[in-house]
């Protein structure tokens, strides 16, 4: 019988970054000191591409250590961004629920948080860990919004940007939505039930991150029922998500970087390094014609790739070969040409 080889060990450096000084922030006011999560995984000879997704990713990004990363599916050794040619860089979002600097349970006084400032604490581990310019930054949904705001200010620090489902500006009925969610969490924390509030609010989430034809697909069933009422298929699927959410995440969290989407707002016009955007056409939050006119009013290079897919806003997630011949062709030594 042929031995499996073993897996090389891949290199882990993470920390934590202390910013002493403090933070000024996008929309006013300071945060006296931030403490700013980080990882960074490869061979250390390799450019570096930092890696962001939605509001619920953070540093984890690939496996490493056993630990499974929050785009694992995507990211990794051969896979569709391969790690083995890039060092991947990862984040914890200011004011969310990692390493990173965010509101405790029950605080109600943290300051709103824009993609400037995530991307202002990026550029900081950038610069505390003396790396050249970022070979790329691939952001996904909110991550695609703060890799945006670094290419708009900082444009010199990073090669390419590649943004996936993600605009210039939150969409209106996307911003009702999260509204909505948002006012379910403060709600049920005002009686001391902030885990159940964020359990509806990512349930509702959860409804406008896939397509209608995925749930027709899966939860077109009977109701049955279930301790004296009727239980929808796609009841028990969005209530169970919810449930795995509110175990790990902070409401307060939630609503911070939930609001910091919908205030999110960059020119186009000022973003000049060559840009790679993929639309979603099953999209629910970011609707295809908001990444055509981003793609038009972009300053620099252009190269939109619309694909279609079930799984909606997740399929970032998801679609990996779909997403593999993206990076193959914006990593590209061709890939800054419009």
């Amino acid at each position: 019988m042929n031995a499996v080889p073993e897996r090389t060990p891949v290199a882990v450096h993470e920390g934590v970054l202390e910013l002493e000084r403090g933070l000024s922030l996008h929309f006013g006011g300071r945060l006296a000191s931030v403490r700013v999560a980080w990882r960074l995984v490869g061979d250390p000879d390799a450019p570096v591409i930092a890696a962001l997704g939605g509001i619920s990713a953070g540093r984890s990004v690939i496996e490493a250590g056993g630990e499974k990363g929050w785009w694992s599916d995507i990211v990794g050794p051969g896979k569709a961004l391969d790690s083995s040619r890039y060092r991947i860089l990862g984040i914890d979002f200011l004011g969310g629920s990692g390493g990173t600097t965010g509101p405790k349970a029950g605080q109600n006084d943290f300051p709103s948080i824009a993609s400037q400032d995530q991307a202002e604490i990026l550029r900081q581990v950038v610069a505390h860990l003396r790396l050249p310019p970022l070979e790329a930054i691939v952001g996904a949904s909110y991550g695609g919004m703060v890799a945006l705001a670094f290419a708009e200010r900082w444009p010199e620090l990073v090669k390419r940007i590649i943004v996936i489902s993600a605009a210039h500006r939150p969409h209106p009925m996307a911003t009702a939505w999260r509204s909505v969610q948002r006012a379910v969490v403060r709600f049920a924390a005002q009686s001391g039930q902030g885990s159940e509030g964020l359990r509806l609010a990512r349930a509702l989430a959860m409804a406008t991150y896939r397509s209608p034809a995925e749930f027709e697909q899966r939860f077109a069933g009977p109701a049955t029922h279930v301790d004296g009422r009727f239980q929808f298929p796609v009841e028990s699927y969005l209530l169970s998500r919810g449930d795995a959410y509110a175990a790990a995440y902070i409401p307060e969290a939630f609503v911070c970087l939930s609001e910091s989407i919908d205030l999110h707002q960059v020119d186009p016009a000022k973003v000049r390094v060559p840009t790679w955007l993929v639309a979603v056409v099953e999209d629910q939050l970011v609707p295809l014609s908001d990444m055509r006119a981003l793609m038009h009013s972009l300053g620099g290079p252009a190269h939109l790739a619309e694909l279609s897919s079930l799984y909606g806003h997740d399929a970032f997630l998801k679609e990996t070969q779909a997403l593999r011949d993206v990076f193959t062709r914006a990593l590209s030594p061709a890939g800054d040409v419009k």
